[in-house]
C-alpha cells in the first residue's frame, strides 16, 4: 500500500522530535552497581525489547558525571551502537532503579508534544523502521554497527494526529498482550522440556543395587581421553569445501551447528596429507566431542564423530572403548552438568584429570543397546514437542512484526477483520 490514510502526514524521525541526548563514555567496572551505586548501562539493556536494568556497569567511585543523564521511568531510549540485527534497538522505560547512567552507546529521544512516546516507540519497532537503521547503520560488516544522529533523524515516518495514535497504541497493546501471554507459555512449556530431559537421563542411568547386571566404571575405564589440537600454520591450510581426500576439522563453535547426535556437516576441512605433515591426529568414527571451557561447558553441546575428523585444542573427545556404545556414552553426558568440574579462571575451563574419574553406570552391551532403544522413543516424542513449540515461537513473531507493520501502514482498525489481514501478511 503506497498511500496512507488521509489525515496523515509524511514527515522524518527529526520532524517529531525536540532533541536528542547522547550519554556519556567512560569505563565501568567488571560487575553489576550496586543499589546505592551509579551504573552505566550496556546496550545489552536496550536489545531485546524491554529495558533491563540489571544490565549494567558499575561508575568507578571518583568518576566526575553529570546526574542529567540519569535515566528515569518514561524515558525513550535509543541503542547507537549494537550488531546489524539490534542496532537501533529501542525501549520505553517503565519503572527502573535510581542511579543509571545513559551511555555513548544510547540514545535519549525527547519526542514533541503532538507525538505520543508509546506510539513513537512502537513505530521505531516497525519492520520498516528497523530495516531502515540497520541500513543507514555504519561499521564492520559482522561486528559492532553505528547509527549517527544524522541518519537517524532522517529515518521517514507516517505520523497521524495525537488521538488516532492514541487509539492505534490501544489496539496494538490489546493484540499484542495475547501474542506475548502465548509466546511466555511457549518458554515455559520449552523449559519444561528440558526438566523433563534430564530427568529422563537420571531415571536410565540410576543404578539400582538389585539390579547386578549393572556395574559402575570411571571415565578413565571406557574410554581414552583425548585433547583436540590446533598445530602451528593449521590456519592457512584450512578450506572451507570438503575436497578429495579432505577430513572435517572442528573448532569448539561448531558444537552448535547440529540439533541432532551426529555431526554430519563441518565448517573448516584438511586434507589428509596436510594432517600428517602438521601432524594433527585424526580421530575415529564415534568418538564423542566435549567443549572444554566456557558457557558451552554447561549447556550440554556434546557430539558423536560419523567420520574421520581432526578437532581444535579447546574441544576434548572420548574414544569409547568395546565396552560401551558411542551412543550411550553420549547419552550419560547429557545428562552431565561438566561446568561443577570447572576451574575457577576467568574462562572456566575442564582438562582430562577433572573427569576421568566421574563414574559411569555400565550394564552389558545388550542392555545398552535396549536403553539406547527407549530413549530414542522417549527423547524423539520430546523433541517434536519442542519442534512444534519452536514453531509457534516463529508464528507470534511473524504476527508480531506483521502487526506493527498494519499499525503503521493505517490499516489497523481494531476489528475482528483485522488478523485476517495480518496473518495474510504474516504468512501464517
Amino acid at each position: 500500500m503506497s498511500s496512507f490514510p488521509s489525515d496523515w502526514k509524511r514527515v522524518v524521525l527529526g520532524d517529531v522530535l525536540d532533541r536528542i541526548e547522547a550519554g556519556r563514555s567512560f569505563s565501568g567496572e567488571p560487575r553489576q552497581a550496586e543499589p546505592d551505586e551509579w551504573g552505566i548501562i550496556k546496550v545489552s539493556a536496550m536489545t531485546y525489547g524491554t529495558f533491563h536494568e540489571y544490565e549494567n556497569k558499575a561508575v568507578p567511585k571518583g568518576t566526575q558525571f553529570s546526574t542529567s543523564a540519569e535515566i528515569r521511568p518514561g524515558d525513550l531510549i535509543l541503542s547507537r551502537a549494537n550488531t546489524r540485527e539490534y542496532v537501533g534497538a529501542s525501549v520505553l522505560v517503565g519503572e527502573c532503579r535510581p542511579r543509571l547512567l545513559l551511555s555513548d552507546k544510547s540514545l535519549r529521544l525527547h519526542p514533541s508534544s503532538n507525538v505520543d512516546p508509546r506510539w513513537l516507540w512502537y513505530a521505531l519497532s516497525a519492520p520498516n523502521s528497523r530495516r531502515y537503521l540497520s541500513n543507514v547503520s555504519t561499521g564492520v560488516k559482522s561486528g559492532m554497527r553505528n547509527i549517527s544522529q544524522t541518519s537517524l533523524q532522517a529515518m521517514p515516518l507516517a505520523i497521524p494526529p495525537l488521538g488516532e495514535q492514541r487509539r492505534i497504541v490501544d489496539i496494538l497493546e490489546d493484540y499484542l498482550s495475547r501474542l506475548d501471554a502465548a509466546s511466555g507459555n511457549c518458554d515455559s512449556n520449552q523449559l519444561k522440556t528440558v526438566g523433563l530431559k534430564r530427568s529422563l537421563w537420571q531415571q536410565v542411568f540410576a543404578v539400582r543395587a538389585e539390579d547386578q547386571q549393572w556395574q559402575v566404571a570411571s571415565l578413565l575405564d571406557v574410554a581414552r581421553i583425548a585433547n583436540g589440537q590446533t598445530p602451528k600454520g593449521l590456519t592457512d591450510r584450512l578450506v572451507s569445501t570438503a575436497q578429495e581426500d579432505c577430513i572435517p576439522f572442528y573448532k569448539v563453535g561448531d558444537m552448535n551447528l547440529s540439533d541432532g547426535r551426529f555431526m554430519s556437516t563441518a565448517r573448516f576441512y584438511v586434507r589428509k596429507s596436510d594432517a600428517t605433515l602438521l601432524g594433527l591426529h585424526v580421530r575415529t568414527p564415534g568418538t564423542v566431542l566435549l567443549p572444554k571451557r566456557g558457557g558451552a561447558i554447561a549447556t550440554n553441546k556434546k557430539r558423536i564423530l560419523q567420520a574421520e575428523a581432526a578437532y581444535d585444542l579447546n574441544t576434548m573427545g572420548l574414544e569409547p572403548s568395546e565396552r560401551v556404545h558411542a551412543e550411550f556414552l553420549w547419552h550419560w553426558l547429557q545428562g552431565i552438568d561438566l561446568s561443577r568440574l570447572a576451574d575457577g579462571s576467568n574462562v572456566p575451563q575442564i582438562n582430562a584429570p577433572q573427569i576421568r574419574d566421574l563414574r559411569l553406570p555400565l550394564p552389558p552391551l545388550e542392555i545398552q543397546q535396549e536403553v539406547l532403544v527407549r530413549m530414542d522413543k522417549n527423547l524423539g516424542a520430546l523433541n517434536r514437542l519442542n519442534s512444534d513449540l519452536e514453531h509457534v515461537q516463529r508464528k507470534a513473531a511473524a504476527l508480531r512484526s506483521a502487526l506493527l507493520a498494519t499499525a503503521f501502514s493505517g490499516r489497523l482498525t481494531g476489528r475482528a477483520s483485522d488478523m485476517d489481514l495480518v496473518g495474510e501478511m504474516a504468512g501464517v
